[in-house]
């Protein structure tokens, strides 16, 4: 499942969401053939890379035509007829509709007016419609499937609105974030605007103060406008897939050394027809399945005194992925006896024989026991 992770650590924006998400690799050719069918009022959006604190980050500008007077003030149900009407996919039209209703709802709740009645300001201008729709297009063209998102800092002081003076995080934007993780933050400035908590309300999935189980596949930095005095003001868009196998990678150490491996002595055993197992208890069963005793007088070591590195390279390649082991040290001391009695030996031994290629050859047979 391909996943975007928004991680807010200065807030967040429309304009800085489209610009990391491009970042990230957003098709910005296909977003922006895709919002030119906007025809409301002329725009273009101016795309450049600034500096942030020592982080190279891309910085999204929507241009209006100073010739043409912008609207700033429209009705939520207008903007509607603007997302329906303009020939979007239908995952557009969904994602830019979620995030425009979660405003929507804020609004009418703090104005104490029915929906279909507010009338956005700042968010009903054309920049904000462009930021909403422009990463509506961004997700459709990375074809992220679940987006997660950081807690979100909101900022505190006042800001000044259509309104007046409002305090900050704006009526708006924290009613957006009811029920949803926001993280403080030391400056006393507007970090998220209503825009980004409707990107965050409407369209997020689930939240993480750390990353989630992802693989990471490309990472994106939008740039805010101001110029923050101890971080960079940006907002980091990881885009990645979720990995059914990643738990299998991190396998404990101890449970690996638990389960045995194919020592060298083992092999040896193999190779000889002994069937042992290591329960680290080193206990050496030898079933010879006959109705009788008999004696063998032949007994055998083997001292394996071996302290040696095994690099042991578990190649579990599951996707791109192989993990590797530590070198550990095994030592073990092996020694096992074959005595066989002697007084029950009434069975023929023509039908019972030793294949020195499976024991190996006996050289201390006692003279009597020699046929």
């Amino acid at each position: 499942m391909k996943i975007a992770f928004f991680d807010c650590f200065s807030g967040i924006s429309g304009d800085m969401s489209l610009a990391a998400l491009v970042d990230a690799g957003a098709d910005r050719h296909y977003i922006e053939e895709e919002l030119s069918k906007i025809q409301i009022e002329p725009f273009s959006l101016e795309w450049k890379r600034v500096n942030k604190k020592g982080i190279s980050a891309l910085k999204m500008d929507v241009i209006l035509d100073p010739h043409s007077p912008p609207t700033y003030h429209r009705h939520y149900s207008e903007i509607v007829k603007i997302i329906n009407s303009c020939g979007f996919n239908d995952r557009v039209v969904a994602l830019s509709s979620a995030i425009f209703e979660k405003i929507a709802i804020a609004e009418a709740k703090i104005h104490n007016i029915p929906i279909e009645t507010v009338h956005f300001h700042e968010v009903g201008a054309i920049d904000s419609i462009v930021d909403v729709i422009g990463v509506a297009l961004a997700l459709d063209s990375l074809e992220v499937e679940k987006i997660w998102s950081s807690p979100v800092p909101l900022g505190s002081g006042t800001v000044n609105c259509d309104h007046g003076i409002y305090p900050v995080p704006a009526p708006a934007t924290l009613e957006m974030m009811r029920g949803l993780p926001i993280a403080p933050t030391a400056y006393s400035m507007e970090m998220t605007t209503p825009t980004g908590a409707g990107i965050i309300a409407g369209i997020v999935d689930e939240f993480s103060k750390g990353f989630p189980s992802m693989i990471v596949e490309t990472i994106g930095y939008g740039a805010g406008t101001r110029d923050l005095p101890n971080q960079p003001n940006v907002l980091r868009v990881v885009i990645g897939k979720t990995d059914p196998f990643i738990p299998k990678y991190q396998v404990p150490h101890q449970e690996i050394q638990k389960h045995g491996h194919l020592h060298e002595h083992e092999q040896h055993h193999k190779d000889h027809g002994h069937e042992h197992s290591h329960d680290h208890g080193h206990s050496h069963g030898h079933d010879h399945s006959h109705d009788h005793e008999h004696s063998h007088g032949h007994e055998h070591s083997h001292d394996h005194s071996h302290e040696q590195e095994h690099s042991h390279l578990r190649n579990q390649v599951q996707g791109r992925f192989r993990m590797i082991e530590q070198p550990h040290s095994h030592s073990h001391d092996h020694s096992h006896t074959h005595s066989h009695n002697d007084l029950d030996s009434d069975h023929d031994h023509q039908n019972h024989k030793h294949d020195p290629s499976i024991h190996g050859e006996c050289t201390d047979i006692p003279p009597d026991l020699k046929q």
